[in-house]
């Protein structure tokens, strides 16, 4: 086989035009960080309130952004989104303070439709679904993540049966990059 067509037997990773526009807007964000608040919370989580949010789109790659979300001084937890070449993954990497793995850590989801270049919906993959089941936190496995990139906003959704979460970023206003996230390399 020569090597002209071995290369072109080789799979290409093509997204959906809009997983791509959502994609690179997120992309166009890279080495920026932006604070954020609660504006949706029905169950009232305390370890949201009056803590100071950012979000710092810190890693970009053609496949792959690393956005890490610091909740005041807790830089646990990394949004991971990934092109796969049939749509978007996205995985939440949660760390301890000393950089090892939580244990509810890389779960997800991946889309199943093209979305909006400006919205996306990750549902909970199966590796998810088996990782709440297994650690005992059913009521999750219906879990749906959302993402908005708009100009002027970034917004951070979970839905589930009875359950939202929704965190809003100012785009207009850039802040200061936080310290990297627990178990990164600075």
């Amino acid at each position: 086989m020569s090597s002209v067509s071995a290369a072109a037997t080789l799979p290409t990773q093509h997204s959906h035009p809009t997983h791509q526009a959502f994609f690179d807007s997120l992309a166009a964000l890279c080495g920026k960080a932006f604070a954020g608040k609660v504006v949706v919370d029905n169950a009232r989580s305390d370890a949201f309130t009056n803590k100071r949010l950012v979000m710092h789109v810190r890693e970009c790659s053609d496949d792959k952004i690393a956005i890490p979300f610091h909740v005041g001084e807790d830089r646990s937890r990394t949004w991971i989104i990934t092109r796969t070449g049939s749509g978007l993954s996205l995985k939440h990497d949660h760390r301890h303070e000393d950089g090892s793995e939580d244990a509810v850590t890389m779960y997800g989801g991946i889309t199943s439709t093209p979305g909006f270049k400006q919205v996306q919906a990750f549902a909970a993959d199966s590796y998810t679904q088996w990782m709440f089941a297994e650690k005992g936190l059913p009521q999750s496995i219906g879990n749906v993540w959302k993402m908005y990139v708009y100009p002027d906003s970034f917004s951070y959704q979970l839905v589930r049966e009875g359950r939202e979460f929704r965190v809003d970023f100012d785009l207009n206003q850039a802040i200061d990059t936080p310290p990297a996230p627990w178990g990164a390399e600075n």
